[in-house]
């Protein structure tokens, strides 16, 4: 069976732009060096943004471990100091690097007049849990500390990220409200990938998962960043959100996600369990698309979705 007849015409396309992906650790080096001189041609193609300034930083990482890459994206010519997104890129854990989401992350700062600050966390299996989600709190401890220098409004600073990057996200604001000393003004999740036990799930969802990221390539991303196989009792909500028992005094959230994806049921699960634990909420679900639908930019879907998300991030700094 295909969903192939599901998807919307104007974003099946991209699935061409996309090899069938076969994760192990024999061929994930060969894979991370496809997206990456993928990703260097796409960039090659952007539009400039001279209204915005790109640095490289490199800060101090957790306790005992290397420093942390990140990339500072300021609007120029500020004079008051502006709102802050913190954002984890994707790739399942195991691909990927801070450079990926430089287009989108010109645009949000473009639009919306705030900072962003991507991070380049550590990749399983090379680092497992909770090597990354660390490195993202180093990164969020470092953004709220030297928000003055930094001309950010420490008080309205949200994290977000897509897929992987969204589960990071997920999981970075459950360590935070847990420890308690950075106030978060919004999560911003796309298509996050929340739960390991999706990959044990006995009634998987016949609809989901076949473009893009498959369960095969899930069961892959989990055991490299748990280091074990996923769906034991013993998981951390560090590392999988979808695990945490209380998700009370988590910020407002946002969730988008589409019908095709693989993650579709574990995201709105999630939101059903924010919204019933009184965490303001905000699910989206895209007809017809499948996981990394953004990619096809001229889509109406896709611009749905930017102007969905824009705005909700814009309505979370409006109101811290």
């Amino acid at each position: 069976m295909t969903t192939r007849h599901l998807i919307d015409p104007e974003i099946a396309s991209v699935l061409d732009l996309f090899p069938n992906l076969t994760l192990t650790r024999e061929t994930l080096p060969q894979t991370r060096t496809f997206f990456h001189e993928m990703l260097v041609q796409m960039n090659a193609a952007l539009p400039e943004f001279p209204d915005i300034a790109v640095s490289e930083r490199r800060i101090p990482g957790p306790q005992g471990a290397p420093d942390v890459r990140v990339l500072l994206y300021q609007p120029k010519n500020i004079s008051t100091p502006v709102p802050a997104l913190l954002w984890i890129h994707g790739g399942g854990y195991v691909i990927g690097d801070a450079d990926q989401a430089d287009a989108q992350l010109k645009v949000i700062v473009s639009a919306i007049g705030c900072a962003a600050v991507a991070v380049d966390y550590r990749l399983a299996p090379e680092t497992p849990h909770p090597g990354p989600v660390e490195d993202c709190y180093a990164a969020l401890k470092w953004l709220y500390t030297n928000a003055s220098d930094l001309h950010v409004d420490a008080t309205r600073i949200a994290i977000g990220g897509d897929s992987a990057g969204g589960g990071l996200a997920a999981a970075l604001a459950l360590l935070t409200r847990d420890r308690g000393e950075v106030p978060l003004a919004f999560e911003l999740l796309i298509y996050p990938m929340l739960d390991d036990r999706t990959v044990t799930s006995s009634e998987p969802h016949p609809y989901t998962g076949e473009y893009v990221w498959t369960a095969d390539s899930n069961r892959f991303g989990w055991t490299a960043l748990l280091g074990k196989e996923p769906g034991s009792p013993d998981v951390s909500p560090y590392a999988a959100a979808a695990r945490a028992e209380k998700l009370e005094g988590l910020p407002p959230t946002y969730i988008a996600v589409g019908t095709l994806d693989l993650f579709l049921e574990e995201d709105m699960e999630y939101a059903r369990r924010l919204i019933r634990a009184g965490v303001p909420t905000e699910l989206h679900v895209y007809p017809g698309a499948f996981h990394g639908f953004p990619m096809a930019a001229d889509a109406k879907v896709t611009q749905a979705h930017t102007r969905d998300y824009l705005y909700a991030l814009a309505r979370a700094f409006n109101k811290s």
